[in-house]
C-alpha cells in the first residue's frame, strides 16, 4: 500500500499543446469506465489553501475508511454496473467538470498519514504535490519526504470502496431498528425508505460539491467553499459532536450487552457499590483507553474488515432464533404510534449517518466514476437489511422490543449466545476504525492544533485531551444510559444536519445559477423534511431522557 517518494523525482511532460490536448480527452469522455487514465500524464495536485484553515487533521484523521487494505469485489466493478454509476444512476442535470487529477500512478498511497507532531501540523504546500507546470520544456519536479511518505489518493479499487461505505453505514444502529418500528408503528418503515433516498442523493450532492473546484477534499471543504470560514467551522464542530457522541453509544452498548451476559456481576470498593451496567462501563473504557494513545492505526486497521462480517453475523441469529429455534412470529404490531413517532425517525436518521466520509471515500477511489454505483449498492444492501431485521425483529418481539433486539432474545440459545457476543466484541474489532479513527482522532486532533506547535509540553497536553475524552464518554454514558434515546437523538439532532441539511445548502450554494429548478426544488424538500424531522425528533428524544432521568 506504500511507496516511499523520499528522495525522488518526477519528470513530467507538460507541453502547452500536449497538456491542451489532453484536457479534451478528459472533457470527451469523463463518463466512461476508462476516466481514471486521464491521470497517466503523472499530473499533480495543486497546494490547496482549503486544507490550511483549522481543522487540517481532518483528511489526515478520516482518510484511513479510503485505504482500509479489505479485499476486493470483483464482482462489483463490473463494466455494466459502472456505467449504470456514471450515466443512469446520475441524470445530467448539471455538467458535472471531472475531478482534479491527484494521483499518480508508479506512487502508491500510504495507508496511514505522519505520525509526527511536526508533520500532522504541517501546512498544504507539505501534504500535497506541486501542480503541474507549463512550460515547452522537460520540468523536474523534486519533493523529498521529510520523516513520512507524502499522502497519493486514488487507489481504492470499486469493491473495497463498497465494503468501506456499507461498513461505514451500517453499524449499531441497525440493533434499534426494531425499536424504531415499535417506536413509531408499521408507518414508520416508510421513514427508513425516505431517508435512504434522500440520503443517497445527498451523498451525490457531495460529490458534485468536491468536483466544483479544485482543492476540495473533506466535508469541512465544501463548508469552506459554500460559506466560508464561518461554514467550514459550523460544520467542523457538528461533524465532531456526531463523531464524539458515537463513542458514547458505544459505551453504552458494551454496558447493556455485557450486563445481559453477566446479570449478577458487581464490585464493592469501599462503600461503593458497582452495579453490572457501570461495572462494564467502567471496565470498557479501560479497554479502549490504550487505543487512543496509538499514533500508528496499521496495526489496528486490519481489524476494520470484521465490521461487515460481524454485522452479518448478528443479522443472520436473530433470523436463526426467529426461525429455526421456533421463537416465532408472536406480534402484529401497531399501524402507528403518534406519541413516539418522531422518535423513531431519529432512529432511522441515525442508520445513514455515513456523510463524514463519503468526502475520503470518493477523493480515496481509483475510478471515482463509480462513486455513484458505489453509494448505490451500499444504500440498497444497508437499506435491505435494515428493513428485514427491523420487520424480523418487531414481530418477533412486539410492544416489548428493546432498545437492541439482543436484549430481546431468549437467554440460552446458542445464537443469542454468538449474537450478544459478537455485539459486545465488534466494537473493539471496529473501534480503530470507527470510533477512534472515525470518532475519537479527529476530536482529539482538532483540539491539539490549537496547542502551540513549539510547546514542549505537546505530548502532555495531547495525552490529557485523550484521556479526558474518553472520560467524558463514560461519564455521558453513565448519565444517561438510554441507548435507543441517545441514538434518536444524535440522529434527530446531528446526523440530520450532516447527511441531509447542511449537503442540500451547501449544494444550492455552491451551484446556484447553475443547476435545473428540479434539483433546486429536489435540495429544498430534502431540506425542509430534515428540518421537521429534526425538530420534532430532538423535542422527542429529550423529552423522553427527562422522563426517564426524573420521571
Amino acid at each position: 500500500m506504500k511507496n516511499s517518494v523520499s528522495d525522488r523525482s518526477f519528470y513530467i511532460e507538460s507541453d502547452d499543446e500536449d497538456e491542451e490536448k489532453d484536457l479534451n480527452n478528459v472533457d470527451q469522455g469523463n463518463d466512461s469506465d476508462d476516466s481514471h487514465e486521464w491521470n497517466d500524464h503523472d499530473a499533480m495536485r495543486k497546494p490547496s489553501s482549503y486544507s490550511m484553515a483549522w481543522p487540517q487533521s481532518y483528511r489526515q484523521s478520516i482518510d484511513l475508511l479510503g485505504s482500509v487494505p479489505s479485499p476486493n469485489i470483483g464482482f462489483l466493478g463490473t463494466t455494466s454496473l459502472s456505467r449504470l454509476g456514471s450515466s443512469f444512476i446520475v441524470p445530467p442535470l448539471i455538467k458535472r467538470h471531472p475531478p482534479v487529477p491527484d494521483t499518480i500512478p508508479s506512487a502508491k498511497k500510504p495507508l496511514l498519514q505522519p505520525t509526527d507532531i511536526d508533520d500532522q501540523r504541517r501546512s498544504s504546500h507539505s501534504l500535497h504535490p506541486p501542480h503541474l507546470l507549463r512550460g515547452s520544456t522537460r520540468n523536474v519536479i523534486s519533493k523529498v519526504a521529510h520523516d513520512h511518505e507524502v499522502h497519493f489518493s486514488g487507489q481504492c479499487t470499486f469493491g473495497q470502496a463498497v465494503l468501506n461505505g456499507i461498513n461505514a453505514l451500517c453499524g449499531v444502529g441497525i440493533l434499534s431498528t426494531p425499536y424504531a418500528l415499535k417506536e413509531g408503528g408499521w408507518v414508520a418503515l416508510s421513514v427508513l425508505f425516505i431517508f435512504s433516498a434522500f440520503s443517497f442523493y445527498t451523498g451525490l450532492l457531495l460529490r458534485h460539491c468536491l468536483d466544483s473546484e479544485p482543492g476540495l477534499e473533506t466535508y469541512p471543504d465544501i463548508g469552506q467553499a459554500a460559506f466560508g470560514t464561518s461554514g467550514r467551522i459550523f460544520i467542523s464542530v457538528i461533524l465532531y459532536s456526531e463523531l464524539y457522541a458515537c463513542c458514547i453509544e458505544y459505551i453504552i452498548l458494551e454496558s447493556d450487552n455485557l450486563s445481559s451476559l453477566f446479570p449478577n456481576a458487581h464490585l464493592s470498593l469501599g462503600g461503593l457499590e458497582l452495579n453490572p451496567h457501570v461495572l462494564f462501563a467502567i471496565l470498557t473504557t479501560l479497554a479502549i483507553l490504550p487505543t487512543v494513545y496509538l499514533r500508528d492505526l496499521r496495526i489496528l486497521s486490519y481489524l476494520s474488515a470484521c465490521g461487515v462480517l460481524a454485522t452479518t453475523l448478528v443479522v443472520l441469529c436473530l433470523f436463526w432464533v426467529g426461525l429455526i429455534d421456533n421463537v416465532g412470529i408472536h406480534s402484529k404490531g401497531t399501524t402507528i404510534n403518534l406519541a413516539t413517532f418522531p422518535v423513531a425517525m431519529g432512529l432511522y436518521g441515525y442508520c445513514y449517518s455515513g456523510h463524514a466520509v463519503f468526502p475520503n471515500l470518493y477523493t480515496a477511489m481509483a475510478n471515482r466514476n463509480q462513486f455513484p454505483a458505489v453509494l448505490l449498492v451500499c444504500f440498497a444492501l444497508c437499506t435491505v437489511m435494515y428493513a428485514a431485521v427491523a420487520i424480523m425483529g418487531y414481530t418477533m418481539f412486539g410492544e416489548y422490543t428493546l432498545s437492541q433486539y439482543t436484549l430481546n432474545m431468549p437467554q440460552g440459545i446458542v445464537a443469542t449466545k454468538l449474537a450478544v457476543w459478537t455485539t459486545v466484541v465488534n466494537p473493539f474489532t471496529k473501534y480503530p476504525f470507527t470510533t477512534y479513527a472515525l470518532s475519537l482522532t479527529p476530536v482529539a486532533k482538532c483540539l491539539e492544533e490549537l496547542i502551540p506547535l513549539n510547546d514542549p509540553k505537546f505530548n502532555l497536553y495531547s495525552i490529557f485531551i485523550r484521556t479526558m475524552l474518553v472520560v467524558s464518554t463514560l461519564l455521558v454514558g453513565l448519565s444517561v444510559p438510554f441507548f435507543g434515546l441517545v441514538m434518536s437523538l444524535i440522529g434527530s439532532l446531528l446526523t440530520m444536519f450532516v447527511s441531509l441539511i447542511l449537503p442540500s445548502a451547501c449544494f444550492l450554494k455552491i451551484k446556484w445559477g447553475k443547476i435545473s429548478q428540479i434539483q433546486v426544488a429536489l435540495c429544498v424538500t430534502v431540506m425542509i423534511v430534515a428540518v421537521v424531522s429534526s425538530a420534532f425528533g430532538s423535542y422527542s428524544a429529550i423529552s423522553e431522557i427527562i422522563e426517564q432521568l426524573f420521571g
